[in-house]
């Protein structure tokens, strides 16, 4: 058996969790094994019924008081008691911030080793896994053994697919033995995101700037951004000077962002900031440096200055002058010039 943790947000599971389930899917195939998925907490039930279009064989949710939000330790123990009772080969989860950080008290507790940020999974004795390394500038082949593989996928390398449903899904309950020292850190409030926003991380179109774009003109990136129905991010340059939050920045020690396209104004590419934007199926970069590192990671580039092109951008987009409101929906049929 195979098992996955699918991670959720109130009732929606994140989408990095559906790759992970695809990726599981074709190794149950390989396997001649069933896939099952595991969700926590009592409001995660809604949705384990869509997750046969995943391929899933039965869904176990985790049934208790405390887990109404997110709690590592007790998503852990959870899982490792779930692992006891089902005896699963493989245990993986999304290599998310979360994912890794279930699956290293997953593998603590259970003293099981765990391998990270895998791109691909050859069974055998032992397993062997292709992982990312070096915030995925490096592919390391390795060995993994342990009665139980515990494995993390790296995001966006497996693109989350469907499968026609044969039969009715199994959704069973359980309720883990947890006690306090579970619950010693958890979520206790959320932020909500201004009424209409996209996510950076689920954004089609994301607009990212650098320090080449000054404090001043992010106002011109959210405009842009509106426009496009997208997202805006920054560099680290940009979170470390002020201009924006940490949440907003893409790179190794930011978000990893897979738009249908990401605009990097003013940003000069650094390694750590090509990883978190390598997902994207196109690049844009418009920037004043025609040898700097990012254009060689775009599929299009503007030489000049960003504080100049997007607004033009703007104003195109719009059918105006930079000042006017103009027509926002100024593409046939209302597509996206992508």
């Amino acid at each position: 058996m195979i098992l996955a943790l699918v991670e959720h947000d109130r009732g929606a599971a994140e989408s990095t969790s559906l790759e992970v389930l695809t990726l599981g899917r074709r190794l149950a195939e390989r396997l001649d094994a069933p896939l099952h998925a595991v969700l926590i907490g009592p409001s995660a039930e809604p949705l384990a019924e869509g997750l046969a279009r995943h391929g899933v064989a039965a869904a176990h949710v985790a049934d208790h008081e405390g887990l109404d939000d997110y709690a590592p330790e007790a998503w852990a123990q959870s899982l490792v008691e779930l692992m006891g009772a089902l005896g699963p080969h493989i245990v993986m989860a999304a290599g998310t911030d979360r994912g890794h950080e279930v699956m290293a008290h997953v593998a603590a507790r259970s003293g099981l080793p765990m391998a990270a940020n895998c791109t691909d999974i050859q069974p055998g004795d032992p397993f062997v896994v292709t992982r990312q390394r070096w915030g995925g500038t490096l592919l390391e082949e390795a060995r993994l053994g342990g009665d139980v593989k515990l494995l993390t996928v790296a995001l966006h390398v497996v693109p989350a697919g469907e499968v026609e449903v044969a039969g009715q899904m199994a959704v069973e309950r359980f309720t883990p033995a947890l006690g306090d020292e579970d619950f010693r850190v958890r979520v206790r409030e959320k932020l909500e995101r201004a009424a209409g926003s996209v996510a950076l991380t689920d954004a089609r179109v994301v607009v990212g700037g650098g320090r080449g774009v000054g404090a001043e003109g992010f106002r011109d990136l959210e405009e842009l951004a509106g426009l496009l129905g997208g997202a805006v991010g920054c560099s680290r340059a940009v979170t470390s000077a002020g201009w924006r939050p940490h949440s907003d920045q893409i790179g190794q020690t930011g978000l990893r962002i897979a738009p249908d396209l990401y605009i990097a104004c003013g940003i000069s590419g650094a390694t750590q900031h090509i990883v978190g934007c390598k997902g994207a199926k196109r690049i844009l970069a418009i920037n004043t440096d025609a040898e700097a590192p990012i254009l060689a990671q775009a599929d299009y580039a503007v030489i000049g200055d960003a504080r100049q092109i997007v607004p033009a951008i703007v104003a195109e987009l719009k059918g105006t002058d930079p000042g006017g409101k103009g027509d926002q929906a100024g593409w046939p049929d209302d597509r996206p010039p992508w």
